[in-house]
């Protein structure tokens, strides 16, 4: 099998032109790239440079396994990079759980750099629906989390607060409490509420936010914005899932009678104490403790 050397002077030749600047390249003598080169073309079976004019010429054949050496070479590195990045404390996989209704575009720059920082982690990003993210946590399916607050958390959870999203009424522009100005309870009680709920049917959390006797579910937020639109009922929402459809004025924004201003819930970034995180994972959380996530 040809060796890393080998296929270094291989490459190299064939970059830079000549044996001798191949050498001084790679800091060897003229006599290691040239006995490099000849030991591989014996071992691969055919002639990789034409040596009948002053400086080397790739052959055909010389031409068509040098990207295949290269390829190797880059795997070669790629595994040493991978060695040493777990030799530092780096894990191998890592998975994030950001809630639904938080837009990412603040984590986006932080995921970035994290693939700049640690390209070797295999990183896996989860969308789940309300208080579904501690869930995730909870199993282990997940190692950190981003999710909107609540009031108690598993034994065993961190959590801290990083921001806050704005949650708002909305109902279709065609919808008959569009027409009635400022809503009442009453108002909002004799019409369809579509609430967003986690796919644990023991999590109950969603029971606060109900007011309509009259009620559809969906794990969704944007789900339920779609059924919102279509004029199926009216919903809370995090300013952030509608804003689009308020902006193209197929959504709108109802006015409360009863409160002045717009309702916020908290955003936490999660995690649990007993699943330790790599050097990655570290990083990635410390960065998270940074943000100042302000939706809506």
């Amino acid at each position: 099998m040809p060796s890393v050397d080998q296929l270094d002077a291989f490459v190299a030749a064939a970059e830079q032109g000549s044996f001798s600047a191949a050498a001084r390249k790679l800091r060897k003598a003229q006599s290691a790239i040239s006995n490099a080169i000849s030991n591989l073309e014996i071992e691969s079976g055919v002639d990789l440079f034409d040596r009948s004019s002053r400086n080397p010429v790739l052959t055909s054949h010389g031409i068509a396994l040098l990207k295949s050496a290269r390829a190797v070479l880059h795997s070669h590195q790629d595994y040493l990079a991978c060695a040493s990045s777990l030799t530092a404390g780096a894990e191998t996989q890592l998975c994030v759980a950001i809630e639904q209704s938080i837009a990412t575009a603040q984590v986006l720059p932080l995921l970035i750099e994290f693939e700049k920082r640690y390209p070797h982690i295999e990183f896996e990003l989860l969308d789940p629906g309300p208080n579904d993210v501690a869930e995730l946590i909870r199993q282990g399916r997940a190692d950190i989390g981003l999710m909107m607050e609540q009031e108690h958390y598993p034994q065993g959870f961190k959590f801290r607060g990083i921001g806050h999203a704005r949650v708002i009424p909305v109902c279709s522009a065609d919808h008959p409490l569009a027409r009635l100005g400022p809503v009442s309870h009453g108002d909002l009680r004799g019409y369809r509420q579509l609430v967003t709920r986690s796919l644990n049917l023991d999590d109950d959390s969603h029971i606060q936010q109900i007011l309509s006797p009259k009620i559809w579910y969906a794990e969704s937020p944007y789900a339920v914005a779609e059924l919102v639109g279509a004029g199926l009922g009216w919903s809370l929402l995090h300013e952030s899932v509608v804003a689009q459809e308020l902006a193209h004025g197929k959504l709108v924004k109802l006015e409360l009678a009863y409160q002045q201003v717009a309702a916020l819930q908290g955003v936490d970034v999660v995690w649990t104490e007993k699943r330790a995180l790599g050097t990655g994972g570290q990083w990635l959380l410390e960065q998270l403790f940074q943000l100042n996530i302000s939706q809506g």
